[in-house]
């Protein structure tokens, strides 16, 4: 019987590439670590392909998606993503940056209140209600203490 083993072809190494570039972000041994600047990169989706190599030569691919966002974050009221209008659209927009001075006009986004907070409303006012009627049905072993019964008849004053 014959041992065969397994002779390290390389070091193993990490290449990382940003979206379709061919030129690799880095290329090194393995571990390693990256500082990705993402002020050098557009507002909006990215994707980072790292592609590790073994010491046998076998590669491995992980690729993640995600978003930049160095620019003003942008609100936009009225309209959705995917709704349908018809006639005039009256949009609010508004944009928000760390590096704004802080104006207290600006510091919340005007927009109508949520139907939930309007049933939400309504709730608490009929609880009340319902709890102030509950509040004049006072139970028969009170009836006729001084707080709840009538007032004491007073003498007709001379």
């Amino acid at each position: 019987m014959t041992a065969s083993t397994t002779m390290p072809t390389s070091k193993p190494h990490v290449r990382i590439y940003i979206d379709d570039d061919p030129q690799p972000l880095i290329d090194r041994e393995l571990p390693t670590a990256l500082a990705l600047d993402t002020r050098t990169l557009a507002d909006g989706p990215h994707r980072l392909v790292i592609r590790a190599e073994d010491q046998s030569g076998a590669e491995g691919v992980e690729e993640i998606a995600f978003q930049v966002q160095n620019g003003p974050g942008i609100l936009v009221s009225g309209l959705r993503p995917g709704s349908l209008r018809r006639g005039t659209v009256h949009l609010t927009v508004d944009a928000f940056s760390t590096d704004d001075p802080f104006d207290p006009r600006r510091a919340e986004a005007r927009s109508s209140v949520p139907v939930w907070v309007w049933v939400l409303c309504l709730f608490v006012l009929a609880w009340a209600v319902w709890y102030g009627a509950r509040m004049w049905d006072v139970p028969e072993q009170f009836a006729h203490t001084p707080t709840f019964g009538p007032p004491p008849a007073t003498a007709p004053a001379r």
